[in-house]
């Protein structure tokens, strides 16, 4: 094993370490700020920690626009949308055994993920991403906000009153998600390129999963802590912003060119798996076998990317 292979692997250790603790301290301080100043859990979860572990998404997205590599962009936006509700979603059932649903997210807010996942489709299916359809994706994002931040917290939840400390904690939980996830997308960059893997498909998985690693560290947190509310919801907000967001802001820093084979494979299946995720999330419940069933679908991304079997 040669020297920059070794360094590789103490760099993911090292980053996902950041991710986990910095995961805990944002999804701590994060639910206190937002209990305090009238929010429900649910809307933390698919505002405040959705946005914040979304981030990585979208500084990567830019950086390859501005590098000339824009295709790499939709590889990014779909490929975590696709991690978000197979890996993400299937580790918490599988961790939290079930997911027991707090907030009714079959009124609005799965219609509106629905919606920006066929949105998305025909924006791209001409293969770019004019300034008028990033408007109009930004337009999309601010519905959504306004109908989430809209929802009041619940009679029976006690309103703490947050301190300086939570502020701080937010802020370093932040910048510790940021820079782990960062350097885990460096390693396993490095990683990919020594063992020689196809670059045409980092976008859509590596480097999808690199960046889908806070929505992983801060939902399963969520989950071991009991807090289904925000692990769902950081799910559905993250591939909202990611679809809305990402895509539109990426585009304003140069042309956006959309892979062939992100609209025969990546787009299709990711409307599919957004599809599943309505259907397993009707009864307000999310069960660990559908976990589980979300995990093999998850396997199957992989192995039909990359051709392993």
């Amino acid at each position: 094993m040669s020297l920059d292979v070794l360094y590789s692997f103490l760099l993911l250790a090292g980053s996902l370490f950041m991710l986990v603790k910095g995961s805990d301290w944002f999804v701590d301080s994060a639910e206190r700020i937002g209990l305090s100043l009238g929010v429900s859990p649910f809307i933390i979860g698919v505002t405040i920690v959705a946005f914040g572990t979304s981030l990585p998404e979208l500084a990567s997205s830019v950086a390859a626009v501005l590098e000339g590599e824009s295709e790499l962009v939709t590889g990014v936006v779909v490929g975590s949308n696709i991690t978000n509700i197979l890996l993400v979603l299937g580790l918490v059932a599988t961790v939290g055994r079930v997911i027991k649903m707090d907030y009714d997210i079959m009124d609005i807010d799965m219609p509106l993920l629905v919606g920006s996942a066929i949105l998305l489709w025909f924006v791209v299916s001409d293969g770019e991403v004019s300034v008028f359809e990033a408007i109009l994706l930004l337009v999309g994002l601010a519905i959504f906000l306004f109908n989430s931040l809209g929802g009041n917290i619940p009679s029976d939840i006690e309103r703490p009153k947050s301190k300086w400390r939570d502020y701080l904690l937010l802020l370093l939980g932040g910048v510790f998600v940021k820079f782990g996830a960062d350097f885990t997308v460096d390693a396993i960059d490095n990683l990919s390129e020594a063992f020689q893997l196809n670059s045409a498909l980092l976008a859509q998985t590596i480097v999808a999963l690199g960046t889908s690693l806070p929505e992983v560290a801060v939902s399963i947190t969520a989950a071991r802590k009991g807090k289904p509310g925000i692990a769902v919801g950081n799910v559905l907000g993250s591939n909202i912003f990611n679809t809305y967001a990402v895509m539109a802001i990426a585009s304003f820093f140069g042309e956006m060119v959309i892979p062939e084979g992100a609209l025969t494979f990546t787009i299709p299946f990711m409307f599919a798996c957004t599809l599943m995720f309505a259907l397993i999330s009707i009864g307000g419940r999310i069960t660990k076998w559908e976990g589980y069933m979300l995990l093999v679908m998850y396997l199957f991304f992989f192995n039909e990317s990359f051709g392993f079997i």
